[in-house]
Formats: structure tokens, sequence, C-alpha cells
């Protein structure tokens, strides 16, 4: 199934608008906190090619802190939406090295940009 830009679009904005007010949990791989970084109200621009960029995404001041294994997008009121893979090339979020992954308590993280996208 190819879908149209249109529906892409749709899609995206659907996703989207489950992050309003929610967040980004980075976890270790036992499903532990590390960091929590929020999403606006309006999370994201309205959908265009089947992407829609977030909009600012507020940085976590105060990790707990550990080791990154995966980042957990949640709604408002904690409902899971998707879980994300980590790395340094090839995953959902990117960090610049495996070193910037592990987080000592009290570290910030905050993210430069996230794009949601839909495929054909």
């Amino acid at each position: 199934m190819t879908l149209s830009e249109a529906a892409r679009n749709v899609a995206v904005d659907a996703v989207a608008a489950l992050l309003d007010s929610g967040v980004i949990e980075f976890q270790t791989s036992g499903d532990v906190e590390v960091a929590t970084c929020g999403f606006g109200a309006d999370a994201f621009e309205a959908a265009s090619g089947g992407s829609a960029t977030a909009n600012e995404i507020a940085a976590d001041e105060s990790a707990a802190g550990g080791v990154i294994a995966k980042a957990v997008l949640k709604t408002s009121g904690a409902a899971v939406v998707a879980t994300c893979t980590v790395g340094t090339s090839g995953a959902d979020f990117i960090f610049p090295s495996s070193a910037s992954m592990t987080l000592g308590a009290g570290d910030t993280l905050e993210i430069s940009s996230f794009t949601l996208s839909h495929a054909a």
C-alpha cells in the first residue's frame, strides 16, 4: 500500500496531537527513567509532506542519571504512544557519541530537533 501525502499528513498530525503537553522519557534497558523532556501544549507544527517538526521541547535540567537505552513518547496522561531507538547513528534519536548517552544525576539533556514522519 502506498499512502498519499494527504493521508500521511493526517496520520502524522494524529500522532502529534497525542503528544501535546506530553513527554519524551529516556530510559535504561530496565525501563528506569534517566531524563524526561517535555512537549508544549502544541507539540508539533502541522504536517506537510508526511512530516511534522516539533515545536520547542523543554530540556531536563536535572536528569536522574543513567545509561540511555531507549526513548518513550508519552501523552500528558503518561500513556505510551511510541518506543524509539537511541544511538549514535541509524536510530530514532541520534546522540553525538555513546558517551553522551550516559548522564550523571543532575545533568542536563536537551533535544535540538525532532521530526515525526510517515513513509509513503
